[in-house]
């Protein structure tokens, strides 16, 4: 909980969130007995998100952003925490239940070509998700729903009838934000929603998704690896290393002022426009530690130039240090 946000004014709250995946292996390594490995995709984390803000998670490939994603979606079941929506726990929606709730949260996905239905029309694409929530009645009321959403997202009337094979990659990825709008979502998640599209693009959509949330009172979960995109969209950014949230905190405060070493390693990749600002020095040395049977200490650990015996033995936790801001590191 921030010192900025009251209880109700959390949309989403994580707590202790994990995604563990048993390895089996092959048939020679179950005949030779060796044991299991366990993958751990998200290691129990803590993150919230208040109504109408956009909350970044950042980090390499392979951290577990989208694992997050589909754990707070349910499209995934959690080995273990607490995923609570409007103070409820979302974990204990029966099927019928969770199939009502999915209209207040709606993924936006990387490739909005896989995403759509190349056998439907955009008609058909967009009322769809009304039809299965009961959100629309006859053919005219849907149809005039689709055409408002697509002047919504920047596109006209003339596109309705089309094909996804009929539009470019900027402009499927606006077909498929319609279509997570077309249920009147509270929460959207963007997973790499714009990593797919030429610099120019994402730009667009970017502005576009500000817009949007400006217009309907959106909150956001927007997942991406690219500093620049989660410093241009973002209110709060979290921070993901190997399946742990390393720091969280206020865009602006944590892109000026990196706390946690592998922040500070991530922002001293990004070249710097300034010629007259020092670049940052902290660089980390090593191959990106394994989700697989992780060492008992900081997954950062081997890495990290500041770290101290502790780090070895003990996973630091993700603690207050003022200013709405959030650190899991021994030595800062």
């Amino acid at each position: 909980m921030t010192a900025q946000g009251a209880a109700s004014d959390v949309l989403l709250e994580v707590r202790g969130l994990t995604k563990h995946f048993t390895l089996h292996g092959d048939i020679y390594s179950k005949l030779a007995g060796e044991k299991a490995q366990v993958l751990k995709a998200v290691d129990g984390i803590d993150f919230h998100i208040l109504r109408g803000e956009t909350l970044g998670l950042v980090g390499e490939s392979g951290c577990g952003k989208s694992t997050t994603a589909r754990l707070v979606t349910r499209l995934i079941e959690p080995t273990a925490g607490e995923v609570r929506l409007k103070d409820e726990d979302l974990l204990a929606f029966s099927p019928a239940r969770m199939k009502e709730t999915r209209k207040d949260v709606q993924l936006v996905f990387q490739d909005p070509y896989s995403s759509l239905n190349p056998r439907k029309t955009i008609m058909h694409i967009l009322s769809r998700p009304m039809e299965i929530h009961g959100l629309a009645g006859s053919w005219s009321e849907k149809r005039g729903k689709v055409l408002d959403l697509l002047r919504r997202v920047g596109l006209g009337v003339e596109h309705i009838d089309r094909y996804p094979h009929e539009f470019s990659g900027g402009q499927r990825q606006r077909i498929a934000i319609a279509r997570a709008l077309s249920v009147d979502p509270e929460l959207v998640i963007g997973d790499e929603p714009v990593s797919a599209l030429d610099v120019s693009i994402q730009a667009q959509i970017l502005n576009l998704f500000r817009d949007l949330q400006d217009e309907f009172g959106l909150t956001y979960l927007f997942i991406a690896h690219d500093l620049s995109v989660i410093r241009h969209i973002s209110d709060r950014v979290a921070v993901m290393y190997v399946g742990k949230i390393v720091e969280t905190g206020p865009a602006a405060a944590l892109f000026e002022d990196p706390l946690h070493p592998y922040t500070k390693a991530l922002l001293a990749a990004v070249p710097e426009a300034d010629p007259n600002k020092p670049p940052p020095r902290l660089t980390l040395q090593g191959e990106v530690s394994t989700p697989i049977d992780p060492p008992p200490g900081c997954r950062l650990c081997g890495r990290c130039p500041q770290q101290t015996a502790i780090c070895a033995e003990v996973a630091p936790p993700l603690v207050d240090v003022g200013g709405d801001r959030q650190v899991a590191c021994h030595n800062l």
